[in-house]
């Protein structure tokens, strides 16, 4: 880990959020950059609501025999009053040896001690659980970066749907997909190595057939119905798919986050209509409306065969973007 000196140490670093991945890294990191500058680094970890003051302190006092420190605090939240004076008092003039770590989740409980350390001039590691879609994307994209690979958008989108959400999985699957490709990662090499195991659903239909991918409509509708996902979703998912393109269409132009409070949509809901959207008039709107409409009545009316009047609809709404709708 070249560049790290002991100047570059923070002595105190306050780990700040409730997302295990992220905070065990950042502890994991720290003790990483302590033994590259001390490889004999004395590393101790102690839980906050069940240390004595007089442990913590003996630890943080300066050592007859010298020789670098880490104090792992976890769970800062739960840290009693005596503790929080004093570690808050021992921020204003930190040892130089001796790293002090603290974990904290984030929230109401010890909210005093964390403010007290942050405003000590403690370095925060963010650890928040992610929050939304286009934060996992960028989670993907970064875990990528730092396992030696790249990769775009659409492609760190593909592997959130078919890896899900945990960012353990993802973070393990970004590792393992730069170590059996390239390095140069994009949607079809993520699809290549998932096959099979992307979550289809109705939404995953209606994707494809907004932007004309017919033989990727037609795949996804049929694997979906094959693993036994209700037609109704899907029909609904179509109709949302078209709903949302044409809303968005009639709402001019203007960023996502400008037409999020007026729309009542996502952000990154209306950067996905606004993508999908390219390649549509209003009249093929209008009309893939009406099949959605169809699709919808007969799949919840009890058609006989309903796989029948999705597939349909599949063709209808691609064919209406056409402009060629019959």
């Amino acid at each position: 880990m070249g560049g790290v000196t002991p100047a570059s140490l923070p002595p105190i670093l306050l780990v700040l959020g409730d997302e295990e991945l992220l905070a065990t890294r950042a502890v994991s990191e720290a003790v990483a950059r302590a033994r590259a500058v001390d490889p004999d680094v004395d590393v101790r970890e102690y839980q906050a609501g069940s240390v004595a003051v007089g442990e913590i302190d003996e630890m943080l006092s300066p050592s007859l025999f010298g020789g670098r420190r880490v104090l792992v605090l976890r769970s800062g939240q739960d840290t009693r009053k005596d503790l929080s004076a004093a570690l808050l008092a021992y921020a204003k003039n930190p040892d130089p040896e001796v790293q002090l770590v603290v974990l904290h989740l984030g929230g109401g409980k010890g909210k005093a001690f964390a403010d007290g350390l942050r405003a000590g001039g403690a370095t925060v590691v963010p650890a928040a659980k992610l929050k939304g879609h286009r934060e996992r994307v960028a989670f993907v994209r970064d875990e990528i970066r730092r396992n030696g690979g790249r990769c775009a958008d659409d492609a760190a989108e593909v592997l959130i749907a078919a890896v899900g959400n945990d960012l353990r999985e993802l973070a393990a699957a970004c590792s393992q997909l730069v170590a059996d490709t390239d390095g140069r990662i994009d949607a079809e090499t993520v699809s290549r190595y998932y096959r099979g195991r992307v979550e289809v659903t109705g939404f995953t239909v209606a994707d494809a057939t907004m932007v004309g991918d017919i033989p990727g409509a037609l795949e996804a509708l049929r694997w979906a119905l094959h693993v036994g996902v209700d037609p109704v979703p899907i029909a609904d998912a179509l109709a949302d798919g078209v709903r949302t393109v044409a809303r968005v269409a009639s709402a001019g132009r203007g960023s996502a986050y400008q037409l999020a409070s007026s729309l009542g949509m996502p952000a990154w809901k209306i950067e996905r209509a606004q993508r999908q959207g390219r390649g549509w008039t209003p009249e093929g709107l209008v009309e893939a409306m009406r099949a959605a409409a169809e699709c919808n009545a007969a799949v919840k009316g009890g058609a006989d065969d309903r796989a029948y009047a999705l597939e349909r609809a599949v063709f209808s709404v691609a064919a209406a973007r056409q402009g060629d709708a019959r």
